[in-house]
């Protein structure tokens, strides 16, 4: 107690050395507070939206393997075809046992197949190849006798015949044709949930018209603007799909919606059409219907696998081709994407660290200096109670007392300044991500024909209360909370750096303290 009052005095005493030291230690306060709330903002901002672009993998063809593989033997077109048609497809059964690993958390795939439809120009990938077969075709007629009105042989001709040849030229047409290619005029999409379908997510393709089901087993499905508006289709309607190995087999599809594929992922300015013009999208249940009843059908399986951690992908990849994936297909990822995306915030958080280090450094140094330079100040006082009789331990803490006294009145101050300004800072910070974040979920609630927050009425207001959309988008609570910035984990950290601060600043004291003699002190000064 007697040390506290002591150090209180003394603090009382020198006003002006203190006074500057807390302007000191309130400017390293606030800045500090200024930079951990920026650096936790950045945080935020990059958890939020890795939480909603998980990281993926995926399963694609492996070009260089395959051109390398199709160029050996200088191999005609029709050998290039025929060699890729035996390359084996990924089969459902396969991505269920590459999903089972320890570095995936969960996976989707989507099935796409060739259909037909009437009144429709199809447009394949294929080879026609034409074959031309000569045939000659003798015959032998035999002169006739004059008995019964033929004609004698001229002189010294046959009386077997006569010998003619005649020669026949056909034309035989065959198609050659890659199978792993939609084989039909119709693409066939098939879903399993909202969540698969990315690029309504993405916002690739928008509803126009309608709404895409939420009834994976039903028979109902959305198409694009150019295919209605060519065919005078409308919502309701039904369309019947042909099986292309089999034109017996049809399949009805009622249209729920009408979507339309953005502009900017159309611009082929050579083509009439958009990419998606004859894509036909439904649920993967109905699209194994079509598969139950005829086996001979070829479907192409997309799957996409999320991984728990982007440092499992070089692991994953090695698991899947010991599983026995084919040399012809590779594990691809979006990491260098979401790299790229979260790239700016990454380099906020950089600057927020260096800038901390830096203002923690310059102020512990300081704060030092002016240590040491009071302490020579007050030598004449350090010997005075040395000579009296107290201990070098107990002197040391006094002055540490003095410097944590100062320290904390400094941190108060600088920490409400520095709340102030952060929040400022942050939430500037996190406008831009609060605003797209919130336009976001409105894009992909339009792209999927659901009405957004904004609207009015009552069933906006089961479908928000079910809370059943989330489409993957972080929660913009989460980052839109002063909360979030300025919390009771940002005020223990300023005490602790005040605490290390004045530790460190103090040391120097105690060293300088424990090197002091008083009978030289007070010699000195005499």
């Amino acid at each position: 107690m007697y040390i506290f009052k002591n150090a209180w005095k003394s603090i009382i005493r020198n006003k002006g050395r203190n006074i500057l030291i807390t302007i000191i230690i309130m400017v390293i306060a606030s800045s500090t507070a200024i930079s951990l709330a920026t650096l936790k903002s950045a945080s935020d901002i990059v958890d939020a939206y890795n939480s909603k672009n998980p990281i993926e993998a995926s399963i694609s063809m492996n070009r260089e393997v395959l051109i390398s593989s199709l160029r050996e033997g200088d191999k005609t077109q029709e050998e290039m075809i025929n060699s890729f048609n035996d390359i084996k497809g990924l089969s459902e059964d396969e991505i269920v046992n590459y999903a089972d690993s320890d570095y995936i958390k969960e996976y989707y795939y989507t099935y796409s197949l060739g259909v037909d439809a009437k009144n429709l120009t199809e447009a394949t990938d294929s080879l026609v190849k034409e074959t031309t077969e000569v045939k000659t075709e003798t015959s032998t007629s035999s002169w006739g006798s004059p008995f019964n009105g033929g004609k004698m042989p001229p002189r010294g001709g046959n009386m077997g015949g006569k010998t003619t040849s005649k020669k026949t030229t056909t034309t035989k047409t065959e198609k050659i044709f890659n199978e792993k290619a939609d084989n039909g005029a119709f693409t066939l999409i098939g879903y399993n949930s909202y969540e698969d379908m990315k690029k309504f997510v993405n916002g690739d393709y928008i509803i126009t018209e309608g709404n895409v089901s939420d009834d994976f087993n039903s028979s109902n499905c959305v198409i694009s603007e150019e295919l209605a508006t060519l065919n005078k289709l409308k919502l309701n309607d039904k369309i019947t799909v042909i099986d292309t190995n089999n034109t017996k087999n049809t399949y009805e599809l009622t249209i729920t919606g009408i979507y339309k594929e953005n502009t900017d992922s159309s611009n082929d300015i050579t083509s009439m059409f958009s990419n998606s013009a004859n894509e036909i999208i439904t649920n993967t249940n109905f699209i194994k219907k079509m598969l139950d009843k005829n086996s001979k059908l070829t479907e192409n399986i997309t799957p996409t696998f999320i991984l728990k951690d982007k440092e499992d992908i070089e692991s994953f990849s090695k698991e899947v081709e010991d599983k026995g994936l084919s040399e012809y297909y590779m594990v691809t990822s979006n990491i260098e994407e979401i790299e790229s995306a979260t790239k700016s915030i990454n380099n906020v958080k950089t600057f927020s660290t260096a800038f901390l280090i830096i203002t923690l450094l310059i102020g512990g140094i300081v704060l030092s200096v002016i240590n040491m330079i009071n302490i020579r100040e007050r030598k004449y006082e350090i010997g005075v109670l040395r000579t009296i009789g107290m201990k070098k331990s107990k002197l040391s803490l006094q002055f540490m007392f003095e410097l944590l006294i100062v320290s904390l009145l400094g941190l108060s101050i600088g920490a409400c300044i520095g709340s102030f300004t952060s929040v400022k800072v942050a939430n500037k910070l996190l406008e831009s991500e609060i605003k797209n974040t919130n336009e976001e979920y409105n894009n992909i609630s339009k792209n999927f024909g659901i009405p957004n927050e904004e609207d009015k009425g009552e069933e906006v207001k089961q479908v928000n209360n079910r809370n059943r959309y989330n489409f993957g988008v972080a929660n913009i609570n989460e980052v839109n909370n002063i909360n979030a910035v300025v919390d009771i984990k940002v005020l223990l950290e300023l005490l602790g750096i005040g605490v290390l601060l004045t530790l460190i600043s103090s040391l120097a004291s105690m060293i300088s303290i424990s090197r002091f003699s008083p009978l030289t002190i007070l010699k000195e000064r005499s």
